[in-house]
């Protein structure tokens, strides 16, 4: 399946309102995303931009602002994120406050390991720097 890029002002949107440390951002699938800890809690995804939220706040989102469960593919739901409205991207003050929202959600959450094959990958660097 052919994924479609973000629009370049979405992703301008999303660094503007992307935390700072200790939040990093990294490729999720091709796209940009905000990462706590090892857990994503902000991603973009073609031409929607998603956050990971608590239950209750991810309600009120869906109630209030008009969001959506977030489904990369038909039927595929991925119930801790929602896809946000253009209104409320289009609201940088808003949308700044449940950004943060998502990374106080994601620092809650327990700190993934890191993936073998990347800890494997560092290991490798660090063996061919000495070798110099």
């Amino acid at each position: 399946m052919k994924l479609r890029k973000s629009p370049e002002a979405l992703v301008a949107t999303f660094d503007d309102v992307m935390p700072g440390p200790p939040a990093t951002k990294r490729k999720m699938f091709g796209f940009p995303a905000g990462f706590i800890k090892g857990n994503m809690f902000t991603g973009l995804f073609e031409d929607s931009m998603i956050l990971r939220l608590p239950p209750e706040l991810r309600e009120e989102l869906i109630q209030r602002h008009g969001a959506k469960l977030f489904a990369p593919m038909a039927g595929r739901v991925m119930k801790e994120y929602v896809a946000l409205p253009e209104s409320l991207i289009r609201d940088r003050e808003n949308l700044s406050s449940w950004v943060a929202r998502a990374l106080v959600h994601g620092e809650s959450l327990k700190p993934k390991a890191a993936k073998a094959k990347a800890l494997k990958a560092k290991a490798s660097k660090a063996n061919a720097k000495r070798k110099k």
